[in-house]
C-alpha cells in the first residue's frame, strides 16, 4: 500500500474524527485487557488502563529524568524516621471514588484507611496478587496477616491513626519501597466495591483516577471518561525547563475528554491504522516494519511532510542471552566451562544485530542496566569485545582443539559439543538463530535450535532444562536492583534463569541491596560487572531503542521510561487536526 492510498484511507478517517469532540484520543494496546483490579492484573494492557483509573499514593515526576517520584494522593513526599523504618503519609482531603452504585448515592471520600485495605488486600489467599512479594516479609507484623487471614486482623507496621493520615513501618529497611508505592497494585480500592461485586471487581473498576471507565468491549475497544471530580493538578519540579512543561504548568488533568482505546494485536493494523490517522501516536515501531516509515535513520520525507514526528525513546530494558551455569556441558566455575563460556561472548557481533536485526535502534549493552535506571554508569564498557580472533585462540588454549569431521571443535574429553539454544517460533527468532549460528559456526561450534513457545522456554528454564535462551527484562522499577536481582544465586529457579550462585557476587549484591543511589554502592554494581564479565553467565547484548511516532495534532507527549501511559497530559489540537482531515495528499 502507497502513501497516496493511505492519505486517501487518512481523509476518511480524519473526517469521521472531526466529528467526534475535539478532546478525544485516539489510542490503541497491543494486547488484551484481563481484569481491572490493581490487586490482581500484571499484564501491560491492564496495568495501563489502571494507570488512569486508579490512585496509587505517589506517582513519577512526568518530565524529570533520570526518574523521580512525587506526590500523588498524599499532601507532600512522605515523612520517613531516622531509622529508614517509618513512613508516615499525609493524604489529600477532597479526592473522592467515581460514583457507583455500591456507594447508595454517597459521595465517597478516599481515606488513609482505605490504603491500609487496599495493601491488606494484597495479602488476601483468595486473590493470589502476584504483587504480594513486593510487600509480603517486609511491613512490620504482616506474618499475622500470613498465618491467618482477616481484613480484622490488625497489623503494627500498617496503620491509619487519623482519616487522613497513613503509616508504614517496615522490618527492615527498603531503599525501593517507595517506588512500590507507585505501581498500579498499590493504587486504592474502597471495601464497599469489592464486597459488591464478589470475584468480579476487576469488571467493576472503580476508582478516583483522572479517567473513568465508559463504552467497554471487552478485547476489542475501551472509552475512558474524564472524571469531572479529578483534582489531579499537573506538577514538576522541572516546571518551565521546556515547552511542555510550560504548557502544562498548574494545569488540571486530565486535558482531554475522553480516550478510545482498541486493541490491535497485528503489528501491519497498528502501523497503518497510524498512518491513516486512526491513531494519535504509535509507541515502538516493528522491527519488520522499520523500513516502511523510516530511511537512513530518519522519518521518511513525506512523512514529515505531514508533520509527523519521530522520537527515540531508550526503553529500560535489557536484552541478554543467558546461559546454565547447572548445564554439564557449558556449566561450571572451571577454566574450561569459563573459557567456553567466553568465547561465546566474544563471538556475538552487536554491530550486525543492532545494524542489520534491530535496524539501528538500540545500543549495545555493556552491562545488566539499561539506561535511565539508578546505577546506570555510561561511562563503563564492557572488557568482552566482539573478537573471534581472540574466541578460537582461547578455545584451542583451554581444550577445544581437536575437531570433528564437519570441523566443529570437540570437548576437551574429546567428544561431541553441540550447543543447544531455544528459540521462539517466530519470523524474528528465526532471524535471532541464524545470526548466532553464524557467530558460533565461525569460532568452531555446532548449534542446533529448539524452538517452542516463550511461555513454555521459561517454564523449562526455571527447572533448569535449557542451555542457553535468549532473554530480556523490562524494569519494573527503576532501580539497578531490578536488574541485578536476575543474577543472585537463591533467585534461581525464579527470576536467574542463568542459576548463577557465586559467592563474591552474592555477597556483594546483598550489600548493594541495602544501600541507596550511591558511590559506595556504584563501587559495588562495577564489581558485580566484573564478575559478570569474568564467569559470563549472560552475554549482554541490546538495550532497545524505541521508535515513536506522532501525529501533528497531539501536544505534550513524552515518553516516560517506567510508567505505561501518558494519556493525563496528553492534549489534543483540534484545528491541525481538522487541516489534516481536510487536507489533500
Amino acid at each position: 500500500m502507497n502513501l497516496k492510498h493511505l492519505a486517501a484511507i487518512f481523509l476518511l478517517t480524519g473526517a469521521a474524527h472531526a466529528a467526534e469532540p475535539a478532546k478525544t484520543l485516539h489510542l490503541f494496546l497491543s494486547t488484551s485487557e484481563t481484569a481491572l483490579d490493581p490487586a490482581v492484573a500484571s499484564d501491560a494492557a491492564s496495568l495501563s488502563l489502571l494507570e488512569n483509573l486508579f490512585d496509587p499514593l505517589l506517582r513519577y515526576d512526568y518530565l524529570a529524568r533520570p526518574v523521580k517520584l512525587r506526590q500523588n494522593t498524599a499532601v507532600a513526599m512522605p515523612t520517613i524516621s531516622d531509622d529508614k523504618l517509618t513512613y508516615t503519609f499525609k493524604i489529600r482531603p477532597g479526592i473522592y471514588f467515581t460514583p457507583d452504585p455500591a456507594f447508595h448515592g454517597q459521595r465517597r471520600e478516599v481515606t488513609a484507611a482505605d490504603y491500609v485495605y487496599s495493601l491488606t488486600r494484597l495479602y488476601d489467599p483468595a486473590i493470589k496478587s502476584p504483587w504480594l512479594s513486593l510487600f509480603e516479609g517486609k511491613i512490620a507484623g504482616d506474618q499475622a496477616l500470613h498465618d491467618k487471614f482477616s481484613y480484622t486482623t490488625p497489623i503494627a507496621g500498617l496503620a491509619a491513626p487519623d482519616r487522613y493520615t497513613l503509616r508504614i513501618t517496615l522490618r527492615a529497611p527498603d531503599s525501593n519501597f517507595l517506588f512500590y508505592l507507585a505501581m498500579p497494585a498499590s493504587s486504592v480500592v474502597a471495601r464497599e466495591v469489592v464486597d459488591a461485586y464478589p470475584n468480579q471487581v476487576g469488571n467493576h473498576p472503580v476508582g478516583s483516577g483522572p479517567f473513568m471507565i465508559g463504552e467497554w468491549k471487552r478485547s476489542d475497544k475501551i472509552t475512558l471518561l474524564a472524571n469531572p471530580a479529578s483534582t489531579a493538578v499537573f506538577g514538576s519540579d522541572l516546571a518551565g525547563s521546556d515547552a511542555v512543561a510550560t504548557a502544562l504548568a498548574g494545569k488540571k488533568l486530565p486535558l482531554v475528554d475522553r480516550v478510545e482505546v482498541k486493541i490491535a494485536e497485528e503489528f501491519q493494523g497498528r502501523m497503518l491504522g497510524f498512518l491513516n490517522g486512526e491513531y494519535d501516536y504509535l509507541e515502538q515501531v516493528p522491527e519488520s516494519m522499520t523500513d516502511m516509515v523510516i530511511a537512513n535513520g530518519a522519518l521518511k520525507p513525506a512523512l514529515a511532510a505531514r508533520g509527523i514526528q519521530l522520537f527515540r525513546f531508550p526503553v529500560m530494558q535489557t536484552y541478554y542471552m543467558w546461559m546454565n551455569m547447572d548445564d554439564p556441558l557449558l556449566g561450571g566455575y572451571g577454566k574450561d566451562k569459563l573459557a567456553l563460556r567466553r568465547a561465546i561472548s566474544l563471538a556475538y557481533n552487536s554491530v550486525e544485530d543492532i545494524g542489520l536485526l534491530k535496524k539501528g535502534f538500540a545500543i549495545k549493552a555493556q552491562s545488566p542496566l539499561p539506561p535511565n535506571v539508578l546505577g546506570y554508569d555510561p561511562a563503563y564498557r564492557s572488557p568482552v569485545p566482539y573478537d573471534p580472533a581472540l574466541a578460537n585462540a582461547l578455545l584451542d588454549r583451554y581444550g577445544y582443539r581437536q575437531r570433528d569431521p564437519d570441523g566443529f571443535r570437540r570437548t576437551p574429553a574429546n567428544t561431541v559439543l553441540t550447543l543447544r539454544m531455544h528459540s521462539e517460533a517466530t519470523a524474528g527468532g528465526r532471524l535471532r538463530d541464524e545470526l548466532w549460528r553464524k557467530n558460533l559456526n565461525a569460532i568452531g561450534l555446532r548449534v542446533v535450535f529448539v524452538t517452542d513457545k516463550k511461555t513454555e522456554i521459561i517454564k523449562a528454564s526455571r527447572l533448569g532444562k535449557v542451555m542457553m535462551f535468549e532473554s530480556n527484562w523490562i524494569a519494573d522499577f527503576p532501580d539497578g536492583d531490578n536488574f541485578y536481582q536476575l543474577l543472585y544465586g537463591p533467585n534461581s529457579g525464579r527470576a536467574n534463569y542463568a542459576r548463577f550462585n557465586l559467592p563474591e557476587y552474592n555477597v556483594r549484591y546483598e550489600k548493594a541491596r541495602n544501600l541507596t543511589d550511591s558511590p559506595a554502592r556504584q563501587q559495588l554494581y562495577l564489581e558485580m560487572n566484573q564478575l559478570i564479565h569474568a564467569y559470563n553467565p549472560w552475554v549482554p547484548l541490546t538495550h532497545v531503542i524505541s521508535a515513536d511516532l506522532t501525529q501533528p495534532w497531539l501536544k505534550n507527549y513524552k515518553r516516560h521510561p517506567v510508567e505505561f501511559t501518558n494519556w493525563r497530559y496528553l492534549d489534543l489540537d483540534a484545528a491541525a487536526r481538522t487541516k489534516a482531515a481536510t487536507t489533500p495528499r
